[in-house]
């Protein structure tokens, strides 16, 4: 944004507390006035200029209150949950956070007189683990009964909502609500915290063994600065000078790179100082596993609540080929992929405490280890015995 032609311009962002702050941080830069709206408080300090509003998307008085009587001419709705993990087991609070958030967000936006609506989505309101090469933003929805899992059908919900809701008067009376949504692929970069953190642990464990699917299949991630950059551009593509062409409109976005999810990674375990495995597994087998894990998680999260290896939909986005053009995003809002890759992670990891070095896994390794083997196990009888029935 210009600050120059806006000096006075204030912008909300829902979720501003997590890693995607890096969007305030640069907005900031440019003289924009950032509001950060968030159930938790930044994990790094924020700069002079930023404002933190303490509170949770769930409650439409908390968004209101989060304007704080400023002339807001902008919202990055970027909260969401149940992304990865144990997470995305957690359907009521998926459901609270992504549809009724969304829901409160945009009511905010109308009674606040908010002109501009920028909704961070996802690939998966799309991708269900069909096999998807260079798709782009004509392909349909993924019916909401074929996803997997919570995250992505509410996530598809949102989206729609957001996107329908472009046009809509404004209750202040003076204009309509412009709104776009961003479709990123994985993201990544020096201190993110939901995935990143989680496959380091993995590989410190000794947990990371295998590989799996087909060496050949191809995903995408996308650098924060990269995300950052579309996202702003996005808000600029909402104005009158931009002949508001991302009005109504979503955009793929990512690092224009397709790779395969394991070879992404090969930079940061070996920059570790660990071994890259070499055995490969079956994408079905791996599937299955998943989906023990689920159970195990579903019969005893509520006396454990441990963080499930695997989810099914993690397999699938991880393992199945799908990527798309970026085509709509350049021409329409100019957006130009930087080239990154995991060294800088690699380093702020090393900066961290983290690394190989000597010395024994300790017991929680073990139990790990055996808990994994165990998985596999069951996973492989479940695998092989429609084939034994079908002999017998």
């Amino acid at each position: 944004m210009d600050a120059e032609k806006s000096p006075a311009e204030t912008v909300l962002i829902t979720g501003g507390g997590g890693y995607f702050g890096f969007l305030g941080c640069a907005l900031n830069q440019q003289g924009v006035h950032v509001i950060l709206f968030d159930i938790n408080s930044p994990a790094e300090t924020i700069p002079e200029g930023i404002k933190f509003a303490r509170g949770d998307i769930r409650h439409l008085s908390d968004v209101e209150n989060a304007f704080q009587d400023a002339n807001v001419t902008c919202v990055f709705h970027i909260a969401s949950y149940g992304m990865s993990g144990r997470e995305q087991l957690n359907g009521n609070l998926i459901e609270e956070v992504n549809v009724g958030g969304t829901d409160n967000v945009l009511q905010a936006c109308r009674r606040r007189g908010v002109p501009r609506l920028v909704y961070t989505s996802t690939f998966n309101v799309i991708f269900g683990g069909q096999v998807i090469r260079n798709g782009d933003e004509s392909l349909p929805y993924l019916p909401l009964h074929l996803h997997p899992d919570h995250y992505s059908r509410t996530k598809s919900i949102a989206e729609r909502k957001v996107l329908e809701a472009n046009g809509t008067l404004l209750e202040t009376g003076d204009g309509v609500l412009r709104t776009c949504a961003l479709r990123p692929a994985g993201i990544y970069g020096p201190g993110e915290r939901r995935h990143l953190p989680r496959i380091v642990s993995y590989i410190e464990r000794g947990l990371f063994k295998f590989v799996y699917g087909d060496p050949g299949s191809l995903v995408e991630f996308v650098h924060v600065d990269n995300l950052v950059q579309a996202h702003i551009l996005a808000s600029e593509a909402l104005k009158a000078d931009k002949g508001y062409i991302a009005s109504g409109q979503p955009y793929f976005i990512s690092d224009g790179r397709p790779v395969n999810n394991f070879e992404f990674f090969r930079p940061l375990v070996e920059g570790l100082g660990y071994t890259f495995p070499s055995t490969r597994l079956p994408l079905y087998l791996i599937y299955c596993f998943a989906f023990l894990t689920e159970m195990a998680h579903f019969l005893l999260g509520r006396l454990y609540n441990f963080q499930p290896f695997l989810t099914r939909t993690e397999v699938y986005k991880t393992g199945v080929t799908h990527y798309f053009s970026l085509e709509k995003a350049k021409k329409e809002l100019g957006y130009e992929a930087q080239p990154f890759d995991l060294q800088e992670v690699v380093e702020w990891f090393k900066a961290h405490g983290h690394g190989r070095s000597p010395g024994s896994h300790g017991s929680e390794y073990h139990v790990w280890r055996g808990l994994l083997v165990f998985f596999l196990v069951i996973a492989v009888l479940t695998w092989l015995l429609p084939s034994v029935i079908l002999l017998l």
